[in-house]
């Protein structure tokens, strides 16, 4: 489920009067406007506002043809300068702010939800320069990169960046309302169109102000707000829902594999053939030490025991000669798939291909970027790899490891992401493990043959050939095309 968009729904829903029932009894948005105006003209008087500078033969209301969207009966359309303050900030020092007065910054807010992330004194931040000063109930609006969607109604007063306008409305209008408004897709939608510059966009006040806002009678106003309220605290309960889930799941997975490579989770039968026994005859020279905590049959190996590991070939742009392949980065290894949305090509002469090509059951493991990323290259056709980036290890030869077996279980097993620990290269920009830590030093169990991770289907699920090819079937056949 897309929270985001429902959340957009619902806003588009209430802006447009089909939120919430209209009441007849329900006082004209229209009147509101003229209050709104009086008590403007008022403040003009007294000097604690200036006089916009449109003329006052100008409609506060804009002509039908001119709005956006139809609106119900007793609702009227007018612009943000019309029913605000906005752009009237008061700028403060931040020398003359108190120690323990709330600073409000831009990362502090969660862009979409706005909620707050942090809420932090000046004598919790090291600041300089200006700041807007804002009271409770204001509504704060942030005019930098105002697709992220940073509005909200102010808890408490306090100081905020200057790329945050806080301002109030007129009358007796109910500023969550407006907020709302604001942060719908209706209003987005005009700040994407108008706002300038280009890394950093940005709304200029007078746009803002330009900004149409739908207004209904402050009763239904109020309703809108309750249930919009409402539906947002569901959708609160299930996105936290979501994120238990996930979290429940990913741990269920790791301790599914971490009990499966100690032997834990399925039983041992003592007629299989000891693992000691498979692996003398991959590696004849192999010296077997103590097998540990593991069970009995089970042996601690070295990685660079049973499999032959392989790099692939450094980019070099004045290496031209060879067969324009594809080849594989960290960006298309993922966890357990493979993204073969963007597969690259580079040459690769013949006698390049045996330590550069990756046949199906290989497994490869991400060496730079995000180390240890790892899945097994389970498609009918090959494919190259770049050095430096992903390793390929294939299983020795003389063994068959079908889908399913100890490799599976151990390349997106916590056991095998702890060894990511053993990064090499650390004075480069990038992190990364080198490829003789994972021949010499990375130790992986070795079970018996027959059991238990040949019955273990459960243990993968599946997962590789149902999910994952299903998925990306179609990048697969355009890969296969230039392979």
């Amino acid at each position: 489920m897309d929270t985001k968009k429902l959340r957009q729904k619902i806003l588009d829903l209430a802006i447009r009067g089909k939120l919430v029932p209209q009441d007849p009894n329900d006082e004209p948005a229209s009147v509101l406007l003229e209050r709104i105006k009086a008590e403007k003209e008022r403040l003009i008087k007294e000097g604690k506002i200036k006089r916009s500078k449109k003329t006052n033969n100008a409609s506060d209301t804009p002509h039908y043809e001119n709005v956006p969207f139809e609106v119900p009966k007793g609702w009227v359309w007018t612009t943000l300068g019309s029913i605000s303050n906005y752009g009237t900030s008061i700028n403060v020092q931040v020398g003359d702010i108190d120690s323990n007065e709330w600073i409000l910054e831009l990362e502090d807010i969660e862009k979409d939800t706005a909620k707050i992330i942090q809420h932090l004194s000046k004598k919790e931040r090291f600041l300089n320069g200006t700041r807007h000063k804002f009271q409770k109930g204001d509504i704060l609006y942030s005019k930098l990169r105002t697709y992220l969607n940073k509005v909200l109604v102010a808890s408490n007063g306090g100081f905020c960046s200057t790329e945050i306008m806080p301002f109030g409305t007129y009358g007796v209008l109910s500023n969550e309302y407006i907020c709302h408004v604001l942060r719908s897709n209706h209003f987005l939608d005009y700040t994407l169109r108008c706002g300038y510059g280009v890394k950093m966009p940005r709304l200029s006040t007078n746009d803002a102000c330009k900004g149409m806002i739908p207004l209904p009678p402050l009763a239904e106003q109020q309703r809108i707000v309750t249930e919009i309220e409402k539906w947002f605290s569901l959708i609160d309960q299930i996105e936290q829902g979501k994120d238990d889930l996930h979290s429940i799941v990913k741990q269920t997975k790791s301790k599914i594999l971490d009990l499966a490579i100690h032997g834990e989770l399925v039983p041992q039968d003592p007629n299989d053939e000891p693992a000691i026994e498979l692996l003398k005859r991959i590696n004849p020279s192999f010296t077997p030490c103590d097998n540990g905590h593991y069970p009995v049959g089970w042996i601690d190996v070295i990685l660079g025991d049973i499999f032959y590991h392989n790099t692939g070939k450094a980019l070099n742009s004045s290496n031209k000669e060879g067969v324009l392949r594809n080849y594989l980065t960290t960006s298309n290894v993922y966890w357990n798939q493979f993204d073969l949305s963007l597969v690259k090509q580079m040459p690769f002469r013949d006698n390049e291909l045996e330590k550069c090509t990756v046949q199906k059951g290989d497994l490869l493991v991400c060496e730079g970027g995000d180390v240890g990323r790892s899945a097994i290259w389970n498609f009918d056709y090959n494919i190259c790899i770049q050095k430096w980036n992903v390793s390929c290890t294939k299983h020795n030869l003389t063994v068959p490891f079908p889908h399913g077996t100890d490799s599976d279980c151990c390349h997106g097993s916590d056991y095998c992401s702890n060894h990511r620990r053993c990064n090499g290269n650390q004075n480069r920009g990038i992190k990364g493990i080198h490829n003789s830590r994972v021949r010499n030093k990375i130790a992986i169990p070795f079970c018996r043959k027959s059991a238990p991770f040949y019955t273990g289907e459960g243990v993968v699920e599946g997962k590789y050939n149902q999910n994952s090819n299903r998925k990306i079937q179609k990048q697969e056949n355009n890969c296969k095309i230039n392979s």
